[in-house]
């Protein structure tokens, strides 16, 4: 799919020719809808259009910066303001209320059948509606995450509606998510091949469903969504390293249900720039808190808390081997060296160094992945695929279902295992978490750590509701102490490295305030309560 961006660029011109206001306008160009829908390319192109845009690497790696297990130490980026509570609707860009996809959709929806079926034959074009239906319930399904209540838009706006909408409950958007990617499924493959890897596959379809009604508290649909995920005809399984799956030599593994395609010099993410420490180049804009560091099990598969074997003074040893394989911390090596916070100063203050004492290594484990190889010419030009839906996130929501429904039995600790058994940890001991309320504990840790870093932290936050107990107060970093630069020996003291920030969080924050700017242009919205 990555091969198709020049095309999909032509389109996607063409589509945003006009004025940027509350919804994107009906596309206006000498291109017009009478010759566009005459020929397989052009709906193919059309299609292409759709994708432009529909996730970023950014906001998978960004969004953890909105919660209680990472830090964004530039405050203009708009992160640290989310996560600190103070967000005002004057404070947008990163609350993804953007219509544009929504609309490219619609505009080929309304307009695809227009195609002959001599050009395109009946079970392509399903397939390719399929595609486009996946896109916008996409949108709408992190829209009304973050935003509660939001117009649901079906078909494409005359100039004339677009500031005129109303907002929708979001019952009846999560109602028509859901109705959406029921009906598409069967139209999707199970999977693509050649340059047509990296489209909406039956999976993904299924794989958004099982999270909706995860998310919403439906929990005998999820159940039966995620088995069949685990079934025949589909082959999903974890990958055999961790450490390894977000390498871009391993993209679309068999644990990949869906992610973000990119390439290299044409549609090439720049991210990883702002992953990366500092002594790499990077600017350490996203950086795990102690919070995280704390989720993380001993190899005994006892919390900190628990284990009484835990050193404080020593604090990763022996520790869940997901922690090293996600964060660089402390006398860890990394790229040829110990590395060193410390570095016999304050090092961790200077710009660009991270703030908490601890960097980012999932997606940069091997940087020479990206320096001059066919997946990136430096990090801030690259091809690396970031994952936006995989297997083990299926495994973990099967079984918090099961947990939520009261149907504890041997397979929500085989789903849980199985995450954990990949990872180098042990099982679940069954005689320590062995009720409701236990096993809730346990899972809601187990995706704390396996799926840190990977954008999802806020939605767990939100639909949990635990915002007032795990965001408000200071964000901690590491001990301080030394790192012996022949060895990696730790000499850590008592005192932590200076507060990085301190937050709040009420009710109000669990939903982001409307832009101001749509207010303004469209007197039918309400703003969401408290802002």
């Amino acid at each position: 799919m990555k091969y198709l961006y020049i095309i999909t660029c032509f389109v996607a011109i063409f589509l945003s020719g006009c004025k940027k206001d509350f919804l994107e306008r009906s596309p206006r160009d000498a291109y017009s809808n009478s010759s566009l829908w005459t020929s397989k390319n052009d709906v193919t192109a059309a299609l292409n259009a759709c994708y432009s845009g529909w996730e970023y690497g950014d906001n998978v790696v960004y969004n953890d910066c909105m919660t209680d297990i990472a830090y964004d130490q530039f405050p203009w980026e708009g992160y640290e303001t989310l996560a600190s509570g103070y967000a005002t609707p004057n404070d947008v860009g990163i609350g993804r209320w953007d219509f544009k996809t929504v609309q490219r959709c619609n505009w080929f929806l309304d307009n695809v059948d227009k195609t002959p079926s001599t050009a395109v034959a009946d079970p392509l074009k399903a397939r390719m509606k399929g595609e486009a239906r996946f896109l916008r319930a996409y949108q709408y399904f992190i829209m009304s995450q973050n935003y509660g209540d939001v117009p649901l838009i079906l078909h494409e706006l005359k100039p004339s509606e677009a500031n005129t909408v109303s907002k929708a409950s979001k019952a009846s958007v999560i109602k028509f998510i859901l109705d959406e990617l029921t009906a598409i499924a069967a139209d999707l493959p199970i999977s693509y091949s050649g340059t047509d890897v990296g489209r909406i596959t039956r999976g993904a379809a299924l794989g958004l469903k099982a999270r909706v009604e995860l998310y919403n508290e439906k929990w005998a649909d999820c159940i039966a969504t995620c088995q069949q995920l685990m079934a025949p005809p589909f082959t999903y399984k974890l990958f055999p390293n961790y450490a390894e799956l977000f390498r871009p030599g391993n993209a679309n593994n068999e644990e990949v249900i869906l992610d973000v395609q990119y390439l290299k010099d044409d549609n090439s993410a720049w991210v990883l720039q702002a992953v990366a420490p500092n002594s790499q180049g990077g600017w350490s804009s996203i950086v795990p808190t102690q919070k995280l560091v704390d989720a993380y099990e001993t190899i005994n598969g006892k919390t900190i808390q628990e284990d009484q074997s835990y050193d404080p003074m020593q604090p990763y040893k022996n520790r869940d081997p997901r922690l090293d394989a996600s964060i660089i911390r402390p006398g860890t090596m990394y790229e040829g060296s110990y590395f060193d916070p410390y570095d016999g100063t304050d090092y961790y203050k200077n710009n660009n160094c991270s703030p908490t004492g601890y960097n980012v290594r999932k997606f940069v484990s091997q940087l020479d992945d990206f320096r001059n190889t066919e997946f990136g010419t430096d990090i801030d030009n690259t091809g690396l695929n970031f994952i936006v839906m995989r297997y083990a996130e299926i495994l973990l929501s099967y079984a918090e279902a099961k947990i939520e429904a009261g149907q504890i039995d041997a397979s929500v600790y085989d789903a849980i295992n199985k995450v954990r058994k990949r990872a180098g940890m042990p099982d679940v001991d069954e005689t320590v978490y062995n009720s409701l309320a236990k096993l809730r504990t346990l899972i809601r840790r187990e995706r704390t750590v396996e799926l840190a870093l990977e954008g999802l932290r806020w939605f767990d936050i939100q639909r949990w509701k635990i915002g007032e107990q795990v965001m408000p107060g200071i964000v901690q970093g590491a001990l301080l102490g030394s790192v012996n630069s022949s060895n990696g020996a730790l000499t850590l003291t008592s005192n932590r490295i200076s507060p990085v920030a301190e937050r709040t969080f009420s009710s109000k924050n669990y939903l982001f305030p409307i832009p101001q700017k749509e207010m303004d242009l469209n007197k039918n919205l309400k703003q969401n309560d408290g802002y």
